[in-house]
């Protein structure tokens, strides 16, 4: 623990305070001050300028990251007879639908991502209590409620998240792995922000983007300069 402690404040040390990083400089920084011995996930945090308690600033979306997250996501497809070969087809690993209620029922979430339909969604109801909290509720706007189940798992698979502004009016994503080039976290780094602009409301007044930060599991938080927004 001492040791990694050590690595730590080392990192600390190569992060400049108070200096704004490009997001190609922050990119290839955040691979150099990553101190823990596993494939850390790489997180974008970004603080706008909007009220999520009103619901005309609330900012929730998806977007298909260009070089995935990195991370095997494993993925239930709660689907009737009809749609299972078609979610075999495009990679789901777990495809049901009563045998999988009554094990959320019985509190197994051990998955990343719920596609459903929307015929399914009256079942999954009263399991919005387990599911919620853990953010696995299947929703329309994010693609995870439809008729198009291969399409909505070939998606997921292939790197497409959804995030939310949180009550503080952050939004928090994984977007990568520090064992990625600097070039694609940048790459998906990138595509998270244009998303968030385009997606900026109509109510939201001021300064938009207010704050961008570049971290990876337990390291220190990069500042990166807003020219790109």
């Amino acid at each position: 623990m001492a040791k990694l402690f050590k690595k730590q404040k080392e990192a600390k040390a190569k992060v400049e305070a108070n200096k704004l990083y490009t997001l190609e400089e922050g990119a290839a920084l955040v691979k150099e001050i990553t101190s823990v011995n596993f494939d850390a996930s790489v997180e974008l945090a970004v603080r706008l300028g909007v009220d999520p308690r009103k619901a005309n600033q609330m900012v929730r979306g998806v977007v298909t990251l260009p070089h995935g997250t990195g991370k095997d996501v494993r993925v239930l497809a709660l689907v009737t007879p009809d749609k299972e070969a078609e979610a075999k087809e495009a990679g789901a690993d777990y495809i049901g639908l009563d045998d999988y209620l009554q094990k959320i029922k019985e509190g197994w979430t051990d998955v990343d991502v719920i596609i459903t339909m929307p015929s399914v969604m009256g079942k999954l109801g009263p399991l919005g209590r387990i599911l919620g909290p853990r953010g696995l509720m299947p929703n329309p706007k994010t693609g995870t409620v439809t008729m198009n189940i291969g399409k909505a798992v070939e998606e997921v698979k292939a790197g497409k998240i959804d995030f939310k502004v949180d009550k503080t009016g952050i939004v928090h994503a994984a977007i990568g792995k520090v064992s990625f080039d600097a070039s694609k976290i940048k790459d998906n780094a990138n595509e998270l922000i244009h998303t968030l602009i385009k997606l900026k409301p109509t109510a939201a007044k001021g300064t938009y983007i207010k704050s961008i930060y570049l971290s990876s599991t337990m390291s220190p938080g990069i500042a990166i300069e807003n020219k790109l927004v």
